[in-house]
């Protein structure tokens, strides 16, 4: 799996069907869990790692850098059995949206319900981001009225209105889900009608032949494929992916942040001898940087390359733990997010976290770091030698310690963090 995807299989300890209506389906091939990642993870306040590992002749290894492995993609199965079909498919969104979700429902499954109003809101903050396909998989062993409300929504799309009745028959779904199968066709004939459809042609259609194949159609080719049940999300035809709306942003985040990564590693350009600062411009104010080229030239590069290329510019500081770190260098906000490259320690036994304002890079491992970096904001002698330390704050501290507090993995919808508007490197 792509390293720019390793963090969230910690978010993703929930496994898919936990949060579904399940109904007695076969099982089928197992497919990946949406697992967006960065090669950054947030340093650890209270546990320690591994240290770097050692050469077989007991010194420690040279770190490297190398690119990271590119987005997986759909393998011929699931290219085949979840690729849109405009003549088929129920599609709202462009056609060319960076994201594609196929959407498994059932009308009258209550998580369902919940999905489509996550979904919703999260077209209308990427309106030009996603695209949904819509699909039907009335689970007929458990919903009395799962087929029945399919053909609802099938007549309703007979007089191009199926995307009206979708969104009411899950708003609405409390209301009509315990209503008998004839009570039921007479609500869904009575919204039909405030729909502005003609209602004859909507009940005519609705108790159909033609329609009432199809719904119970849905239901076995679902069985088939091996649907574990509903709601279930095809992402792109390669992730399957829990309807949650964090979940579901930092995965458009990290789409949206793969087209601005780099598919090399920066070429090593510092000068010997020189000395480099950096001028952090953030909301709080500048926060200065000595950065140390001698013992960490690789996070030292890499940090001026990105800096000199503007992956810096406008990011937020999204994680802030007072007394801890404040750590930004992530564009998609997400603490997910990595350059496309990623590179190992360094470390100087003589140079450890005893102090505040130091400057590291984050990471998930010795061999993962990447352009996410952290200020201490006091001793952490739990973090020595697991994170490359390649500067010190040398003014402003007093700004970087100004920062507004927020743990998203506490609090996921923490207000947004400070910006960090812009990184400027001086040579001398």
């Amino acid at each position: 799996m792509n390293k720019k995807f390793i963090g969230l299989v910690l978010l993703l300890a929930v496994v898919f069907v936990t949060a579904g209506c399940a109904g007695n389906q076969t099982g089928g091939e197992a497919t990946p869990t949406l697992e967006p990642t960065g090669t950054s993870a947030a340093p650890a306040e209270t546990e320690s790692g591994g240290a770097p590992t050692q050469a077989a002749d007991g010194q420690k290894p040279e770190p490297s850098c190398q690119v990271d492995p590119p987005l997986p993609t759909p393998n011929p199965t699931d290219e085949m059995l979840f690729a849109p079909d405009p003549e088929e498919d129920w599609i709202k969104g462009p056609e060319d949206a960076r994201i594609t979700i196929v959407e498994y429902g059932d009308f009258q499954c209550p998580y369902c319900a919940e999905a489509s109003r996550n979904l919703q809101e999260l077209m209308e903050k990427y309106p030009d981001q996603i695209r949904l396909v819509y699909r039907h998989f009335p689970l007929d062993s458990i919903h009395d009225k799962a087929v029945l409300s399919t053909q609802a929504a099938e007549a309703a799309g007979r007089q191009d209105a199926f995307w009206e009745m979708h969104d009411l028959l899950y708003a609405a779904q409390q209301e009509w889900s315990d209503l008998n199968p004839a009570a039921f066709t007479e609500w869904a004939a009575d919204q039909a009608e405030e729909l502005g459809l003609d209602r004859e042609q909507f009940l005519e259609d609705m108790n159909s032949e033609q329609i009432a194949a199809e719904a119970q159609q849905a239901w076995v080719k679902g069985q088939e494929i091996g649907l574990p049940g509903t709601p279930y999300l095809k992402i792109n035809r390669v992730f399957e992916a829990q309807p949650d709306p964090v979940l579901l942003t930092t995965f458009v985040e990290m789409i949206k942040l793969n087209d601005q990564q780099f598919n090399e590693c920066p070429p090593m350009t510092l000068d010997e001898g020189a000395q480099y600062q950096a001028v952090l411009e953030t909301e709080k104010g500048d926060i200065v940087i000595e950065l140390f080229p001698e013992t960490a030239p690789l996070a030292v590069n890499s940090f001026i390359f990105l800096a000199e290329n503007d992956w810096f510019d406008q990011v937020t500081f999204h994680r802030v733990l007072e007394g801890f770190v404040a750590q930004t260098g992530d564009p998609s906000g997400t603490g997910y997010g990595g350059p496309g490259y990623s590179f190992g320690i360094e470390s100087e036994p003589g140079l450890v976290f005893d102090r505040a304002g130091l400057v590291a890079l984050a990471n998930s491992g010795p061999e993962t770091n990447g352009s996410q970096f952290f200020i201490t904001y006091s001793s952490a002698p739990s973090l020595n030698g697991q994170y490359t330390i390649f500067g010190e704050v040398i003014q402003g501290m007093d700004v970087a310690e100004s920062l507004t507090p927020r743990n998203p993995q506490e609090n996921p919808d923490a207000p947004p963090g400070d910006l960090l508007l812009d990184v400027t490197i001086e040579k001398e």
